[in-house]
């Protein structure tokens, strides 16, 4: 891939992550991002850097983490390989952001969002990315707003690239073994070289600055609502969903240890706080159990 490409990916992912947190730190007023630089010199199976952004204790945010890599190694590991074979033991770089806002209200969704690009050998490259919701307890409103901004995003790009990549993301956030969405999804997309680099550049930005367009209305709406315990406890066993995805399926995550990526970075996205309870069910008629009834299930949400 040409340098230049490259760089330009490079300097747009570094706004990005500026951007986002600068935003999310002024919208919570108290706590600021912490950067913490790091770089490999080469002598491990990675080499390159990154900055890892993250923020504890707010005044609405309880932990919110953005994280931005630019590395390369000899040969792409397995979880990026499955989808592509070809790339085997080829020389890579892999560049991207990858951020999780986990709130301190229960009534704010958490939200994830990432955008990335890969350069496998001289000629192969492709971007991936998108970004998804996982409210504790659902308003319908919060989620037209995320998918009517998630389509706003696309459209330009082809009236048919929204479902697609919402579809996509219902497949891929969805946690097999309880058979149960991990939220209520957004947009998703991996292997995309659809278009030339240009197009493909230009629609990743487009996502990218969304992501706040999408999220921060909802953060403005629902950060003052009151709340108690019972709201705490539900969205700490809650959350123990978020983990087990993160753990068990996530590809990123799974990139990032079979390539001996740094850990601190990769498992930045876990929540501060988070429990599990024995075969733990929502009482009938509760507001919990409308989150799996009305949310937690597939809908067209635009």
């Amino acid at each position: 891939m040409e340098d230049e490409a490259v760089k330009s990916v490079r300097t747009y992912l570094l706004t990005l992550q500026q951007n986002i947190c600068r935003t999310l730190s002024e919208a919570d007023g108290k706590s600021a991002f912490h950067e913490d630089h790091w770089e490999r010199d080469g002598s491990q199976p990675l080499a390159g850097g990154g900055i890892t952004s993250v923020l504890k204790e707010g005044r609405i945010f309880e932990k919110a983490g953005v994280n931005f890599s630019h590395v390369s190694g000899k040969a792409l590991p397995p979880s990026a390989t499955a989808m592509r074979p070809e790339c085997a033991g080829k020389p890579f770089e892999a560049l991207g952001v990858s951020l999780v806002v986990h709130p301190d209200n229960p009534y704010v969704p958490t939200s994830h969002a990432n955008v990335r690009f890969f350069a496998a050998g001289e000629e192969t490259w492709w971007f991936g990315g998108g970004y998804d919701l996982t409210p504790y307890y659902g308003f319908e409103e919060d989620c037209r707003h995320w998918h009517e901004t998630a389509k706003k995003a696309c459209d330009p790009f082809g009236l048919e690239i929204y479902p697609k990549l919402k579809k996509s993301c219902d497949e891929y956030f969805y946690l097999k073994h309880r058979q149960e969405p991990r939220g209520i999804g957004g947009l998703f997309f991996d292997d995309w070289n659809v278009w030339d680099f240009e197009k493909c550049f230009a629609f990743i930005q487009s996502i990218g600055n969304s992501y706040i367009d999408a999220y921060l209305p909802i953060v403005e709406k629902r950060h003052a609502m009151p709340f108690g315990e019972r709201e705490k406890i539900f969205q700490k066993l809650r959350r123990g969903r978020y983990v087990e995805f993160n753990l068990l399926y996530d590809r990123g995550t799974l990139f990032g240890l079979q390539s001996g990526g740094r850990t601190e970075s990769i498992l930045m996205s876990l929540p501060p706080e988070v429990c599990w309870d024995y075969d733990w069910q929502p009482g009938s008629g509760t507001i919990e159990a409308r989150l799996y009834e009305n949310f937690l299930v597939e809908r067209d949400w635009v």
